[in-house]
């Protein structure tokens, strides 16, 4: 993807934030949350700080680890915002990413400061969203096919290429789907279940969200994904209906990271302390972003999947975002999964 320059935008004590005297020059930022929201912080950032211009790119949140890691020497990223908290871990692991303790830090939600503590303050937790699907309720009807509201319901010979998820060496949202499947049923089943569901999926597509979008269009039946990008399908009008597994289910704590050797440290923190903010957080359902939000005192939206009526696992982030548990898991799935879809 082509780095997009932001045009300059002065505008000086607005709701999101004044302007800092000492704001000036550049931020390469890459966001790993759905393009909308993407936009929609960038150009809410300029409208309060317009004297930083922001480079930003879209990339998934295992794109987005390959390039840090590949750039470690010589890093182009000042700030890692979104995408699920595993991969922002790792980087945290390998001494890719800055310790930063912001002064934001005390209105979070416990689950976001533990994500900071975790990591020694090298990624804090923005906001949280559980795994599940969105399936197409007109599909579903037009075909017959019964409501899955368990994990063992995607097996079912009725769905044989009606699946879609994503890759999980380039997705978070994938590798939170592997790595909560490995924590719910075991190491072994897990992968026995997943070759089974290999017969069911038509697509593993690079970004995250994309199943239910394809969903929403009528181009598969069912994506899995995170609750909330399900929910923003509907919100847009589409028939799509969610559902978290009556097994259990893993969630995501989406995070942001200030990358080591930042070219401009001072306008990440920047970025960093603003995106905290309940004002900011409270503006993400305004792009459809139906998340729960880290700040205490942010307006949840509505439709957001709420925590207190899903059942979730003790997901074990710290374990699943190890390093070398990561990768023993992805040339599993490569190995068993990947080359079988192949």
């Amino acid at each position: 993807m082509k780095t997009k320059t932001l045009s300059l935008m002065l505008f000086a004590g607005t709701a999101l934030g004044a302007l800092p005297a000492q704001a000036a020059g550049e931020l390469n930022l890459i966001c790993s949350a759905d393009v909308v929201i993407c936009e929609q912080m960038k150009g809410d950032f300029e409208k309060a700080h317009g004297d930083i211009k922001v480079n930003m790119v879209r990339l998934s949140s295992g794109e987005t680890y390959a390039k840090v890691r590949a750039e470690a020497r010589n890093p182009k990223t000042d700030i890692w915002w979104a995408g699920t908290g595993d991969p922002h871990l790792q980087a945290a692991s390998e001494n890719l990413t800055l310790e930063y303790k912001s002064p934001k830090l005390d209105e979070l939600n416990d689950w976001a400061k533990k994500q900071a503590e975790s990591s020694g303050y090298k990624t804090v937790g923005v906001y949280a969203g559980a795994l599940g699907w969105g399936y197409n309720t007109e599909i579903f009807k037009t075909k017959g096919y019964k409501e899955p509201v368990c994990w063992a319901d995607l097996l079912a010979p009725e769905l044989k290429g009606e699946i879609q998820i994503a890759n999980p060496n380039s997705s978070g949202t994938a590798y939170t789907a592997l790595a909560s499947l490995v924590q719910i049923m075991g190491e072994d089943q897990a992968f026995d279940y997943l070759k089974k569901l290999n017969g069911n999926i038509s697509q593993y597509t690079k970004s995250g969200s994309a199943p239910v979008k394809a969903a929403a269009r009528g181009e598969t039946a069912l994506g899995i994904v995170f609750v909330h990008d399900a929910v923003a399908q509907t919100a847009e009008g589409f028939p799509v209906k969610s559902i978290t597994p009556c097994e259990g289910t893993g969630y995501e704590i989406g995070s942001m990271s200030i990358i080591k050797g930042a070219r401009n440290l001072d306008n990440a923190k920047i970025w960093y302390d603003w995106a905290l903010t309940a004002e900011v957080q409270s503006r993400m359902k305004d792009a459809k972003s139906f998340q729960l939000p880290s700040n205490k005192s942010a307006v949840i939206p509505k439709e957001a999947p709420r925590f207190e009526d899903i059942k979730l696992i003790d997901y074990d982030f710290k374990t699943y975002g190890d390093p070398a548990k990561r990768k023993a898991l992805l040339e599993r799935w490569d190995r068993e999964i990947g080359a079988a879809a192949n």
